[in-house]
């Protein structure tokens, strides 16, 4: 058994199907059925219920799983490490980053980090806060920028970066435009536009709303804030966001008003996976961003 088997069984496991594996894996699925077939013999157990469905892990199986991961994330700090010491300042940088941030927050940042490391290539997956938290612990991306506090803090480091207030967006024409300040209470018989389920600011927007004492109606998820904006637009529905992102939206097109309540903001920060060796190029992308972003917010206080 070497470290390609560990790798196939993991992304069988994963797909739950050996045909996916074997596409992912870019290899046969004769040749990934072997190696799984070849790992049972040599450990002397089933590692999988097979049938014309779907392929689940047995409890061997599980235990294997649990064990595989920690060898793959080992062996993967290794020859990061040795790329570092060999390459120098070279390398490829997997970032998450939730299309509601991307826009706003990091484009200058990102180009300005390309500019002094020219020898790194950024890789960004445009995914909510759920995926990016889930690709980090998975090792799918090296570095995750959320919007709000992960489900499992223990399981990474954790940087602040900043703390943005959420607005209320409606159209200019709306009843409610006519208040300067609005409270959450005012909202109760509204139609909410928000961002997708796997958006952290989907469910934390549904919690405040709770806490005063309703559960919002909702018209329409997307992943998208301009789509969302031309629905508010056309009187659809109305939305929740940044202060920042509201600052850069068409006024002839939707207006924006400040919420009285102090507990809808979003909170920016990265995480990356804990115990997990930090790569040259991990390392000064966490001291540029940060850097960057407290020389931004002081500029602006």
């Amino acid at each position: 058994m070497n470290i390609n088997h560990l790798k196939y069984f993991l992304a069988v496991a994963k797909h739950q199907s050996f045909t996916k594996a074997a596409q992912d894996m870019h290899i046969s699925q004769p040749s990934i059925s072997k190696m799984i077939r070849d790992m049972e013999e040599e450990l002397g157990v089933l590692l999988f219920h097979r049938d014309k469905k779907q392929v689940i892990l047995t409890d061997a199986g599980q235990t294997v799983y649990q064990q595989a991961k920690d060898i793959i994330a080992s062996f993967d700090n290794l020859t990061t490490t040795l790329s570092d010491v060999v390459t120098l300042k070279k390398g490829t940088l997997k970032i998450g980053i939730p299309p509601i941030v991307g826009a706003s927050f990091f484009p200058k940042i990102i180009g300005e980090f390309i500019q002094t490391y020219p020898g790194i290539e950024l890789e960004l997956m445009e995914v909510g806060s759920k995926k990016i938290e889930k690709a980090v612990e998975d090792g799918e991306v090296d570095v995750g920028i959320i919007c709000s506090a992960p489900a499992q803090p223990e399981a990474f480091e954790i940087y602040p970066l900043i703390s943005d207030p959420l607005m209320v967006v409606l159209s200019p024409c709306h009843p409610l435009s006519k208040k300067s300040i609005l409270s959450l209470k005012d909202l109760k018989d509204e139609k909410f536009v928000l961002f997708r389920e796997d958006f952290s600011l989907h469910d934390h927007i549904i919690n405040c709303c709770g806490r005063v004492g309703f559960q919002p109606q909702i018209v329409c998820r997307s992943s998208q804030r301009d789509f969302m904006m031309e629905m508010v637009a056309a009187k659809l529905g109305i939305a929740l966001l940044p202060q920042k992102i509201c600052q850069e939206l068409n006024p002839k097109k939707v207006t924006a008003r400040h919420i009285k309540e102090q507990s809808l903001f979003l909170n920016l920060m990265i995480i990356c996976k804990k115990d997990k060796y930090q790569s040259f190029a991990v390392r000064e992308w966490l001291t540029f961003t940060t850097a960057r972003i407290q020389t931004e917010e002081t500029l602006h206080c």
